[in-house]
């Protein structure tokens, strides 16, 4: 814990001004970049952000649902230096884990943050190998196994994909904008079978559900006029898939908007700023923070629209300790004329106050 805590901690260090010489110059995404398999399921050190980030809903044997969420973030600091110390602050991770229990009545959530220093944290190039102590997820094969462990909740997933990763935006450049570098480069795996086990504080659950995966990377990621972003991914039930966001402007209206449309066959349709739209169609206010989210959603893709209710409405996630912010992301239907169609996530963030990337 302590060689953790250190790690971890050192804000001042990370602010020294000896290691502050200059600036970083982070690389820019750009289009035309053919992402590579299983390369561009690793890390990319030289971006500034990075996310793997995996979301479903799980089942127990007396088939109660539950909605979880694995993620882990790998963050490049700003400054340049030449000291050759493992404890020079270069890469930053964090991580997330939460699990949505209507019998609790608000998330469980659990969080961690390390430098990769000394094997205690660390994201591999090679392909998926992200962790932080015993905290990891690791892609074998075409299966990710997320493991997760705290006193009082604890995620052993396996998640296997039956299809190869969805390119989002242009071949997986994924616009955020309309000015160049306003990018990431991103792709999805939907469909993914989990099993495992769960511990919420009543022993060992084992769990079957239904899962997806974002990887995205980029190094501007959110213009300056934005504060914030919706987002939802859809494992529909014909086998499908729907992502779907729209980046929204400070002083109100979309900055910038995109989706992918998947079919079972793997065909997909790709949507521009104007054929995505979210449409607000009930609000929560949160007890904690007094932010106000607008938790079911009508989100529309081309000539298609899905009503998007929560599994429950208390699904708010408070990572001021490890990104600095507090979001709404939680499990949630997709309906078509009050039939549930899709399962999937929908993430508000920029409510509580605009976000920084």
């Amino acid at each position: 814990m302590r060689r953790r805590e250190f790690l971890a901690a050192g804000a001042a260090l990370v602010l020294a001004p000896r290691l502050r010489a200059a600036e970083v110059d982070y690389p820019e995404v750009v289009p035309g970049v053919r992402l590579v398999f299983p390369r561009d399921h690793g890390a990319h050190p030289a971006f500034r952000t990075e996310w793997w980030y995996v979301t479903g809903w799980l089942a127990t044997a007396g088939r109660a649902p539950l909605g979880f969420q694995v993620t882990f973030f790998r963050s490049r600091t700003p400054w340049k230096t030449d000291n050759p110390s493992d404890f020079t602050p270069r890469q930053v991770l964090f991580a997330h884990a939460a699990l949505s229990d209507p019998a609790y009545g608000r998330l469980r959530h659990a969080e961690r943050a390390a430098r990769e220093a000394l094997g205690l944290a660390g994201a591999s190039e090679a392909t998926t190998d992200v962790w932080i102590d015993d905290w990891r997820l690791a892609l074998e094969g075409d299966t990710y196994r997320a493991s997760v462990a705290t006193s009082e909740l604890a995620l052993e997933l396996a998640c296997t994909a039956h299809a190869p990763p969805l390119l989002e935006g242009e071949d997986g450049y994924s616009r955020k904008g309309p000015r160049p570098g306003e990018a990431s480069y991103y792709y999805s795996r939907t469909q993914l079978a989990v099993r495992g086990a769960i511990e919420r504080g009543r022993g060992k659950e084992a769990v079957t559900g239904i899962a997806w995966l974002d990887h995205e990377w980029s190094s501007h990621y959110l213009a300056k006029e934005a504060s914030g972003w919706d987002w939802c991914g859809i494992n529909l039930k014909d086998g499908g898939a729907l992502m779907a966001f729209r980046i929204r402007r400070k002083e109100r209206g979309v900055y910038y908007a995109g989706g992918t449309l998947a079919a079972a066959s793997g065909a997909a349709t790709k949507f521009g700023p104007g054929e995505v739209a979210f449409a607000p169609l009930r609000t929560w206010r949160s007890p904690r923070t007094g932010t106000e989210y607008p938790v079911a959603m009508r989100v529309a893709a081309g000539n298609e629209s899905w009503d998007l209710e929560p599994l429950m409405d208390d699904q708010e996630l408070d990572a001021r300790l490890g990104t600095g912010t507090i979001y709404w992301e939680g499990a949630v239907r997709a309906l078509r004329e009050g039939r549930e169609v899709g399962r999937g996530y929908l993430e508000l963030t920029g409510y509580w106050k605009p976000l920084e990337m």
